[in-house]
């Protein structure tokens, strides 16, 4: 069984960095895909980005595209997300998904696992 742990939110100030982190357990990053997901103001999730380690797909939202850079770890078994230029509207919580895989169009396919979430707080 696959689980996953985040780690990395915080509080920052607008125009600063975070790094968010999620530890895979269970799977190999070979296996699976793993996307970044983030709670809009609505209450909707939406994927922040995606990664297939298998054939190094990624995908950025519009959100993410130019300030977020993702990447995995293939012996530690983690996957990172880079946050530059934070604005308040980060303010969030950010979770770590398992999925089948990450298409560069339309993101994660086929979610199956989700972390707990790590909180991120944009503000001045």
């Amino acid at each position: 069984q696959v689980a996953l742990v985040e780690s990395g939110g915080g509080f920052v100030q607008p125009g600063g960095s975070l790094r968010l982190s999620c530890a895979v357990s269970g799977l190999s990053l070979d296996q699976i895909a793993i996307g970044w997901f983030r709670r809009a103001s609505g209450g909707d999730d939406e994927v922040v980005s995606c990664i297939s380690t298998n054939n190094g797909d990624t995908y950025y939202n519009d959100f993410a595209k130019g300030r977020f850079t993702i990447t995995a770890d293939k012996a530690k078994n983690t996957v990172d997300l880079q946050m530059n230029s934070l604005k308040p509207e980060g303010t969030t919580t950010y979770y770590c998904v398992e999925g089948e895989r990450c298409s560069i169009y339309y993101g994660l396919t086929r979610l199956k696992t989700w972390g707990q979430g790590t909180q991120v707080t944009v503000s001045s």
